[in-house]
């Protein structure tokens, strides 16, 4: 388990000099000209507290903060040391291996401000094991935890006056991993680059904290027995966006996928894990190469037993699904979204939420620990500022 940091100096944390020539061919010649050590603009923005945002209407979209990490795997075949670079537009090859093979991952996270100021973050050592474990999956050389983490801080503190006030949202971190070699032939790629960039958030979505309502997807499918569904590849989200925007054209908020083998089995929504609770019961489709590990489904899981539900982790046939008291979204950009509705060929079920329910117990529990509300026991969370 990581350690809470102490108070860090970011001009102590910064290194834009000394790879400057090699990054600056990244970027296109208008964000390049554009970059400058990044100490300068920080202090002369030192006294603004926050940026100049309506923090009471934020959504999920993309508002660009004023940096993002950049750091490249080296020839010995490891990452070097990273710099921050202004937020723009970066340059790649068109036979880089991300834009012809898709050799890519990305993670998400979030940064919270306390009542007092102080930044947290939620367990960012789980995205980087599971950065890890996903570029042994996809023959890419990924940084280390340590590199990871490192590089997630900087990242806030460069970009500390877009984290939401309290109470009012958070600063969203998108970690990606591409390859950005050139090549023709198919083959991992011959150069990685890691990149973090920000965006301050609200609720993923449009229903706010309302209930969600989701159709069954039995026709496509998101993954596959021995494809790439268990780790956070950039090729897992496309194919979802056809089922997904049949369903919201009908006015669903989003899909449910089942088991490409049988199509009887619970999956995954379009980029979240599913519950569902019946009597003191939750169950949560197990991960077995075809389900994402979601950092938010783990430190549920925790939650629930610690609040005296027994968890399961199993096949869960979608008639189950059809018969429980509550059922429930988790992930890092929806927390925990609670369904108020299944529609599964044809037939409509509607389910418990609001004030009293499990889900809505363990959604400001775990937002009470993520936003240091709450004791964290758990020891999840790290404190950046």
């Amino acid at each position: 388990m990581l350690q809470r940091s102490s108070p860090t100096n970011l001009c102590n944390l910064i290194f834009f000099s000394r790879y400057g020539s090699s990054f600056s061919k990244f970027f296109t010649t208008q964000t390049a000209s554009s970059l400058r050590p990044v100490c300068e603009p920080l202090t002369s923005r030192g006294d603004e507290e926050y940026a100049d945002l309506n923090w009471d209407d934020l959504g999920y979209g993309l508002v660009p903060t004023d940096y993002m990490y950049i750091m490249k795997s080296s020839e010995n075949e490891k990452f070097s040391v990273g710099e921050l670079n202004r937020f723009g537009n970066i340059e790649l090859s068109p036979a880089a291996g991300v834009l012809n093979y898709a050799q890519g991952l990305f993670e998400g996270l979030k940064a919270y401000r306390k009542e007092d100021g102080r930044l947290l973050l939620f367990r960012p050592e789980q995205n980087a094991m599971r950065m890890r474990m996903g570029a042994e999956r996809m023959c890419m050389i990924s940084p280390s935890v340590e590199q990871f983490v490192d590089a997630v801080k900087q990242t806030v503190l460069a970009n500390k006056r877009w984290v939401p006030p309290p109470g009012k949202g958070s600063l969203y971190l998108r970690p990606l991993l591409i390859g950005s070699g050139a090549m023709l032939g198919l083959a991992p790629a011959s150069e990685y680059t890691f990149i973090i960039y920000a965006s301050p958030v609200g609720t993923y979505f449009k229903e706010g904290l309302a209930p969600i309502n989701l159709f069954v997807e039995d026709e496509f499918h998101r993954a596959t027995d021995g494809g790439a569904g268990g780790v956070k590849s950039i090729s897992n989200y496309a194919p979802v966006l056809k089922a997904q925007g049949q369903a919201k054209s009908k006015g669903f908020t989003d899909v449910l996928f089942l088991d490409s083998k049988t199509k009887k089995h619970l999956e995954e929504v379009s980029s979240c894990n599913i519950f569902i609770l019946k009597g003191k019961t939750i169950s949560t489709p197990a991960t077995g190469g075809t389900i994402l590990p979601g950092v938010t489904r783990k430190s549920i899981i925790d939650l629930a037993r610690d609040c005296g539900y027994q968890v399961e982790e199993r096949l869960i046939p979608v008639e189950e699904l059809m018969e429980a008291d509550e059922v429930f979204c988790t992930g890092t950009a929806v927390v925990v979204a609670p369904v108020g509705s299944i529609t599964y060929q044809g037939k409509r079920v509607e389910f418990r939420t609001g004030v009293g329910s499990v889900s809505q117990e363990l959604y400001s529990t775990l937002t009470g620990i993520q936003m240091g509300v709450i004791e964290d026991k758990m020891g999840w969370t790290v404190e950046i500022d």
